[in-house]
């Protein structure tokens, strides 16, 4: 048994932010079905790579749901997507404010149809606000967040700012959505009363800066509070090692640095000292040095590597799955180990309407005489392996 089941979500999110939101759900049991537009979303092309006719980043982010190709501008469409409001429990969506209600499917509407409804709108400024039109991708509310200045000021105060490697903007975001998702069927389950759930990704990256709380506190950037006080923070940066490798050291507090000063066998232990003792090994010989002192400390990894550590495989994080145009290949499974209930990958990413014919068939009853018309119509679409009759 997985926690979520019982539920089924609408899945009409695109890119980043939405999907990993929805991934979070379908890994804990939820039905996630995926509505993307007969011609396939942009999404699925993403990057330059394509793995059996699909990024990775698609492959990633939409492990385990179901795929229903429906053309919402069309009436017909609108209507087969109330009908499956009408049996579900959630819709998701991270369209721009105002996207939803000229399609006639804003959450007014669907609560009209369902009053359980939990709705989701997700966007980068949110539903109300003077930026609530603005368009938004991860960069654009890491930047105005404060968070890629701080990363740049770590390397050099006031210099070019940093972004992240991976879209934080994004996937911080998702969590808080499904998080507010999981909430907000507990208050159905508890009520029967279903709301509305207005996640912006600004508002989530800042509530992911401690940082401004600093500011707020003392009027100081959080390099001039360093600066300022230096002394408590204890001992810890990125370290190279005589093979060409990196680690990184992290002993803040002061139980870790009397561990540090036994260790090294010093009364006294200064960064310059760390630094030459780790210059003068081997990442690996480093690694075990410090973990002998029972201090943090971690190779700096390639993707390479991680992939094959051996305590990420035996916690199951890399489960192969098979796609049927990608192939065999191991995806990364759900993080959380729960001891009744464990979630987890499910199935590889669909493929364009491969659900299609299933779900019209069997959520909604429809006979395949009418399935058929409505391929016909360019109302849906269905994938090769969709499983229609002839």
């Amino acid at each position: 048994m997985k926690i979520l089941e019982d539920i089924r979500v609408l899945d009409l999110t695109q890119f980043w932010f939405g999907p990993f939101c929805t991934l979070m759900l379908a890994d804990m049991g939820a039905e996630v079905i995926r509505i993307e537009v007969p011609w396939g979303g942009v999404d699925r092309i993403a990057d330059a790579a394509l793995f059996g006719g699909m990024s990775y980043t698609f492959h990633h982010l939409n492990l385990g749901k179901k795929n229903l190709a429906l053309n919402l501008k069309t009436p017909e469409g609108l209507e087969v997507f109330k009908e499956l409001v009408n049996s579900s429990d959630v819709v998701i969506q991270n369209f721009r404010p105002g996207t939803m209600e000229r399609l006639g499917l804003g959450y007014d509407e669907l609560r009209r149809l369902k009053p359980s409804i939990i709705y989701a709108a997700l966007s980068g400024f949110g539903q109300t606000g003077p930026y609530r039109e603005r368009p938004s991708f991860a960069p654009i509310v890491e930047a105005m967040s404060g968070q890629s200045r701080l990363n740049g000021d770590e390397l050099e105060v006031g210099g070019k700012p940093v972004e992240s490697a991976q879209s934080y903007g994004d996937l911080g975001p998702g969590l808080f959505a499904a998080m507010a998702v999981l909430a907000a069927i507990r208050l159905r389950d508890r009520t029967g009363q279903g709301q509305m759930i207005d996640v912006a990704q600004l508002d989530c990256m800042v509530s992911l800066t401690p940082a401004l709380t600093g500011y707020n506190l003392s009027g100081m950037k959080l390099w001039q509070l360093n600066d300022k006080y230096p002394m408590g923070r204890g001992f810890g940066d990125l370290l190279r090692t005589n093979d060409g490798g990196w680690v990184r050291l992290a002993s803040f507090s002061p139980r870790l640095i009397e561990r540090l000063k036994e260790h090294l066998g010093v009364d006294e232990v200064t960064m310059d000292q760390i630094k030459l003792k780790v210059a003068g090994m081997t990442r690996d010989e480093a690694v075990r040095f410090f973990v002998d002192a029972e201090v943090p400390i971690a190779p700096v990894y390639d993707l390479d590597e991680v992939v094959k550590d051996p305590h990420l495989k035996e916690r199951g994080m890399f489960k192969e799955i098979n796609h049927p145009t990608a192939g065999s290949y191991q995806a990364v499974n759900f993080p959380v180990k729960f001891s009744e209930t464990p979630g987890g990958i499910e199935g590889p990413a669909p493929m364009l309407g491969e659900h299609t014919a299933e779900i019209l068939r069997e959520i909604l009853g429809y006979s395949d005489d009418r399935i058929k018309r409505l391929v016909k119509d360019g109302i849906v679409s269905i994938a090769d392996g969709g499983k229609l009759g002839s």
